[in-house]
């Protein structure tokens, strides 16, 4: 749903390689904060449930962050558990398993940029349970702070493209827009986020937005909780809640 959307090119990388060694930071910049770590181990454990037309949908999924090389890089790998309850169908069982890998080529303390490659599999149980297709989704994303760092701003975009799978399945062409928006209060954060979709398929706008509220438990865990509203054109739920748990270890 919510999560990170972003763009083509992975060709782009290679204009950027040359700052990557220099200019990363261990600590103090947009993607060491609440929930962008780039540079420690971190598990994200999280639910989310959301209310259909035709019934409800509901995610369960562990995802596993991981700093690889100089830690220019990070591997990414989802697993989820789906749930789908309707007046026909009552499945639940793995989804669509993913992963993906990240590239900072240029950071600083107060903005960074970086890329990412994600394939997600045709992997799911049941084929109620996925999309029945394999997909690519290359993204962009830029990170900056403002007000003396105590407001995160982070712009994404995404492409999630079908390349393989099923042929009795309709094939997926979504973009993405993303912009969020952090507000540190000391241990807590309040975010907002809205995402603006365009599926080239149905010739959609499947949107959402949610806001956030989070809190720093311990030096290393935190939790967080959002709900969400989707709006536009041939859009995929109508209201739903999220609520996490990031280990860094």
């Amino acid at each position: 749903m919510n999560k990170h959307f972003l763009f083509y090119c992975l060709s782009c990388l290679c204009a950027f390689f040359v700052n990557a060694q220099d200019t990363i930071k261990q600590a103090k910049n947009p993607y060491t904060e609440a929930r962008y770590h780039y540079y420690l181990k971190t598990i994200l454990l999280f639910n989310e449930y959301l209310d259909t037309d035709t019934g409800s949908y509901n995610t369960t999924e562990l995802r596993f962050l991981h700093p690889i090389a100089n830690k220019a890089w990070n591997l990414r790998v989802d697993l989820p558990l789906i749930s789908t309850n309707t007046n026909s169908l009552n499945k639940t069982g793995i989804g669509d398993i993913s992963a993906g890998i990240s590239y900072i080529p240029y950071l600083n303390h107060s903005r960074g940029i970086a890329f990412r490659a994600r394939v997600i599999s045709n992997s799911a149980a049941d084929p109620a349970l996925g999309t029945g297709k394999w997909v690519f989704a290359p993204a962009i994303f830029y990170g900056a702070y403002f007000n003396k760092r105590k407001v995160l701003w982070i712009a994404s975009l995404e492409n999630q493209l079908t390349f393989a799978g099923s042929d009795n399945r309709s094939d997926i062409n979504t973009t993405a827009f993303e912009n969020y928006f952090m507000f540190i209060l000391g241990k807590n954060w309040i975010a907002a986020d809205a995402a603006f979709r365009y599926n080239a398929t149905n010739k959609g706008y499947p949107n959402n937005a949610f806001i956030e509220f989070g809190r720093k438990i311990t030096k290393n865990d935190m939790a967080y909780i959002h709900p969400s509203v989707a709006f536009g054109g041939h859009k995929t739920y109508n209201f739903g809640i999220e609520a996490g748990m990031l280990i860094l270890f």
